[in-house]
């Protein structure tokens, strides 16, 4: 393939010989272009007619932290069959510019097709076929930025879209926008599809339709958020960090309708402040954050640990250290979480799976941090926080909130005293906010005695680190359990945590079909470390995988700091250019291990 600069055609370039078409149970579409020229719509519009066709979806996208401009693409994955991962093998691109052409080359399936800006760049390939999509709209709509939909039209020719369904999801989409938006986007998809038409271009893929109908679009941040609303969640401070903020921005378009409080602070350090003071209050509280705020927040999750202050703390992994790549995808927060903070105080770490799962873990995650009044990390990473999936609908019938972690007035009313940090053998102590009539205790983050009064006794310290640190085994069956996918029989493992379950469980499908057996161990629990979980698994396999998105392999450094004596069967498989996992760079290593 070459690529030149040439001036801009209005023609179109290169129509597509005749060819059969070709039935797809699995399609994948890649769209690029600057930031600005519409790539996530097109993703949108996509997404939304897979979903009309009954179809499994799975969107990503690849975008520079900056207002406007650099190069952005866009990811659409359509299956018959459940699907959390990308295609390794792209079968259409969309490029609105020469980078974007350049970059999805390398990932073009033998029979995959290209389709371009040709009013842009001029592109000499014979699976290539050119429309000057910003000159057709600018000239016939006199606004270029309508080209992405015009864009949608040709792929809903090319792809063999049905043409009712195809302007419905533009009317689905763009009707709130108002009447003038949405005629401009059907007159768009209108130039789109007659222009691809008059050019010869005919259908080139069946996409056949599935029966995944009842379902929703999603992702893990608006899932989580949802979560903590319904959880019984009603105070949240933070501050805009990608890619934590359409956690903050969800909450602040539903959390008021429930008598709930959302604030934008000044920063970390005043966010994660203003979420202890409204946990000692008696809300349940929440802040989102990502790697650079995290930081910031140390000393206060500290506090909170030490002050056994009941919080949640989701932090959506980027890549790191420091400002690092605010828009990729990684996993190396881990470490950190485990051994946050100066000093030692307890703490749960939860990683869901799925935004399904994130939705769930949320709401119970408030239960924990109450119950046990400690600071609960939800991990999240990148792209379980910002990219779109099928998921099953959210059953609100199946939160329960748990609030026996504080007394009732009841109970109060029966015991002869109140102390706020009172001994107990599984280390917790049930607590009544201030201002309860009756009721007084000091709460503070220096260390102190069962009244809360500051103590430097060294027995009472001996028992106050026991008390506290004791939660973290006490409360081991209680926290969320892993889950296992694959063959009993296996005798190879593979365990990760996360987002990394999707292209995990393909891996585990392509290896099976060539004769390797394996189970998957997914972390559901991230810390304290499931000794209970991991030790028989690792008994039961000869080799295990441990697949993460990081240099150093965090995980697999805990398990043997934790379980030394599984360190020989232990394999660090990491990825960390910011990248999701493909299912072929998981099975390749696997196979060459045999």
């Amino acid at each position: 393939m070459s690529i030149s600069s040439a001036p801009p055609t209005p023609a179109v370039r290169s129509p597509p010989a005749p060819h059969p078409v070709r039935e797809l149970d699995d399609v994948s579409v890649m769209i690029g272009g600057q930031g600005g020229d519409g790539t996530l719509t097109v993703s949108d519009l996509l997404g939304r007619y897979f979903r009309t066709q009954g179809l499994y979806v799975y969107t990503s996208r690849t975008v520079l932290s900056r207002i406007r401009g650099g190069h952005a693409d866009a990811s659409v994955r359509a299956s018959r069959t459940p699907i959390a991962a990308v295609k390794p093998a792209v079968d259409l691109i969309l490029a609105f510019d020469q980078e974007a052409a350049e970059i999805g080359r390398t990932e073009l399936s033998p029979e995959g097709w290209i389709l371009y800006d040709s009013s842009v760049f001029q592109l000499n390939d014979s699976r290539a076929v050119g429309f000057p999509f910003a000159t057709l709209v600018g000239g016939a709509i006199g606004q270029p930025i309508y080209k992405n939909t015009a864009a949608y039209g040709a792929i809903s020719v090319l792809m063999g879209f049905d043409p009712v369904l195809t302007r419905r999801v533009i009317e689905d989409r763009f009707q709130r926008r108002g009447g003038e938006a949405l005629a401009k986007n059907l007159r768009a998809l209108e130039l789109g599809q007659t222009s691809a038409k008059g050019a010869g271009v005919t259908a080139r893929w069946s996409i056949l339709p599935g029966a995944a109908h009842d379902l929703i679009l999603t992702t893990g941040n608006q899932a989580a958020a949802l979560g903590f609303v319904v959880g019984g969640g009603r105070f949240f401070a933070g501050y805009p960090i990608t890619p934590a903020t359409e956690v903050m921005e969800y909450l602040m378009r539903y959390l008021p309708a429930y008598h709930g409080v959302v604030r934008q602070a000044e920063d970390e350090l005043a966010a994660i402040n203003m979420v202890i003071g409204a946990a000692y209050a008696g809300a349940r509280a929440i802040t989102s954050t990502s790697g650079p705020g995290l930081s910031l927040m140390t000393e206060g999750i500290g506090h909170a640990g030490a002050a056994e202050i009941p919080l949640v703390v989701v932090d959506c992994q980027r890549v790191g250290p420091s400002t690092g790549q605010p828009t990729r995808h990684e996993q190396s927060d881990l470490t950190h979480l485990a051994h946050l903070g100066h000093g030692e105080f307890p703490r749960f770490i939860l990683s869901p799976e799925s935004p399904e799962d994130a939705f769930y873990l949320a709401a119970e995650s408030l239960n924990l941090a109450e119950r046990w009044r400690l600071p609960v990390i939800l991990l999240l990473d990148q792209a379980l926080s910002q990219n779109t999936i099928t998921s099953p609908r959210f059953d609100a019938s199946k939160v329960r909130i748990d609030r026996s972690g504080m007394w009732t007035p009841e109970e109060l009313a029966q015991r002869p005293e109140y102390k706020t940090y009172e001994f107990s053998e599984s280390g917790r102590s049930r607590y009544m906010p201030p201002g309860t009539p009756g009721v007084w205790g000091e709460v503070t983050g220096n260390e102190h005695d069962e009244w809360g009064h500051v103590s430097v006794n060294p027995v009472n310290r001996r028992k106050m680190m026991a008390k506290r640190m004791g939660k973290m085994a006490a409360a081991r069956t209680e926290l969320p359990p892993s889950r296992i996918y694959g063959s009993e029989k296996a005798r190879i493992g593979l365990i990760g945590f996360g987002s990394t379950g999707g292209p995990v469980r393909e891996a585990q499908q392509l290896l099976s079909a060539q004769g390797v057996p394996t189970r998957y161990l997914q972390l559901r629990t991230l810390w304290p470390l499931p000794t209970h979980e991991l030790g028989p698994f690792l008994d039961s396999v000869d080799i295990a995988h441990v697949v993460e998105h990081n240099y150093t392999g965090q995980l697999a450094g805990l398990i043997r700091e934790v379980l030394p004596q599984y360190h020989a069967k232990l394999r660090s498989l990491v990825k960390y250019d910011g990248f999701t996992f493909r299912a072929p760079e998981i099975v390749r290593p696997v196979t060459e291990g045999l």
